[in-house]
């Protein structure tokens, strides 16, 4: 029962992610934007919190919970640079997603090698999830509050969710290649 509620939330972030995408190409509705991508943020505590606390984890929460993330990432980071016209947000998105895709492979090629405590999560990682979707906060803000300063702010803060996301990826790419 536990374990459903859990995937349950996974899952819905990755609905949340289109529904939120939908908003910000409509336009006017930054605030409920703003308001879902917070409830996404919750639903992502809780299904950690909850998988914790009742040590019930499964095979597709644990596959799902980072994917969900991902493509929270990557609906928020294109919607973001399609409403705001800006080329900086979707160069920054499509190197993300080409880090994301790099990783994937990296990590197949290392479970066919034996090798996958190469590209197990590492600290680094998790600091890029969160300055990602700090980035992403910034700008929904912005938009929410109609504060174009903050929009500024949010691409100063991609610029550096780029250097981070590429550097963890090379990381990864170096502990896959080291034998």
């Amino acid at each position: 029962m536990i374990t459903a509620l859990i995937n349950f939330l996974t899952f819905s972030r990755i609905l949340v992610a289109v529904i939120i995408f939908i908003f910000l190409a409509i336009d006017k509705y930054y605030l409920l934007a703003l308001f879902l991508f917070l409830i996404a943020g919750l639903s992502d505590y809780l299904d950690g919190f909850f998988a914790r606390k009742y040590n019930a984890s499964s095979q597709i929460g644990e596959i799902l919970d980072p994917l969900a993330d991902k493509i929270l990432i990557i609906f928020l980071f294109f919607g973001l640079a399609v409403n705001l016209s800006s080329f900086l947000i979707g160069f920054a998105g499509s190197l993300i997603i080409t880090r994301e895709i790099w990783i994937s492979s990296l990590r197949d090629y290392n479970a066919r090698n034996n090798n996958a405590n190469a590209t197990k999560v590492i600290y680094i990682a998790k600091i890029k999830t969160s300055i990602q979707l700090f980035t992403i906060l910034i700008y929904l803000t912005g938009l929410a509050f109609n504060k174009m300063l903050l929009i500024i702010l949010g691409d100063f803060f991609m610029i550096i969710s780029v250097l981070i996301t590429i550097y963890s990826g090379y990381i990864y790419t170096v502990n896959s290649f080291k034998n």
